[in-house]
């Protein structure tokens, strides 16, 4: 017993379907899979801008700190030139004790920029590191959206191809068969049809009742049948007719009959 011509097509219909939803959805997702990708790029970029910021803030610190022992250095020098000429021993302490300060000045200076001076050898290495490795990320990045904009335009090929067989194959069914699936189909996440197993819906899983299922075994029944739960077209397929014992015997028998012919 074949299947009706009309449901034939729409079951064609519904496939066709299926696949186009599934092209249009993956081919929406490919805008962000190309901005994960740009923010992999971006993300690298900015390590850089990171770590040159720092570098040129370490740079100025150490400027200013090689300027700060510079500075209590030559002002121990002047207190040092000015304790050979007082007079007095008041006047030689007080010296002394801000030679003391600016040495002590000194001393504290020449230990922030030497922390500098390590913090920015490290600045640069991070730099360097920045760059190595926004190299690496830019060329994967690039062969990425490569792979996403064939696989774009492979999909787009195949969506077009799609649509027009829809287009080709919906004027063959009848008007009212086409309206009534489209309609359940919006209502049933795109699935408007529905093959009968086991004398149950196959989505749903409801059993259906015998005049129904008798129903759609008829090669010459042209109604529209609808599951009572999920309100999809129902469509039933003759299992193939297996072979009898006997007919099997048969079929092993002349098989070896011709052999030994």
């Amino acid at each position: 017993m074949q299947m009706d011509a009309q449901i034939q097509r729409l079951v064609h219909l519904q496939s066709l379907d299926v696949r186009l939803a599934e092209l249009r959805n993956r081919l929406q997702a490919i805008p962000a899979q190309l901005a994960v990708v740009d923010a992999r790029v971006s993300g690298a970029r900015q390590e850089i801008a990171g770590a040159k910021e720092a570098l040129t803030t370490s740079l100025k610190d150490r400027k200013r700190y090689e300027m700060d022992v510079d500075s209590w250095k030559d002002k121990a020098r002047k207190y040092r030139d000015q304790s050979f000429a007082v007079k007095t021993n008041e006047a030689y302490k007080a010296l002394q004790h801000e030679i003391q300060h600016a040495e002590t000045q000194v001393a504290q200076a020449e230990d922030r920029l030497l922390e500098r001076m390590v913090a920015g050898e490290e600045y640069e290495r991070q730099v360097k590191a920045a760059e190595r490795a926004v190299i690496v990320v830019e060329s994967e990045a690039q062969a990425e959206r490569q792979r996403i904009q064939a696989e774009q335009a492979s999909l787009q090929q195949e969506l077009q191809a799609k649509e027009a067989q829809r287009r080709e194959i919906a004027p063959e069914i009848s008007e009212e068969l086409r309206d009534t699936y489209e309609r359940v189909a919006s209502r049933r996440h795109g699935i408007g049809l529905a093959e009968v197993r086991d004398e149950a819906c196959s989505l749903c899983g409801l059993r259906i009742r015998p005049h129904v299922f008798q129903e759609l075994r008829r090669n010459d029944s042209h109604e529209i049948l609808q599951c009572e739960s999920c309100t999809r077209i129902l469509y039933y397929v003759e299992p193939p007719v297996a072979a009898s014992p006997g007919a099997e015997l048969k079929a092993s028998a002349a098989g070896i009959t011709a052999n030994e012919a």
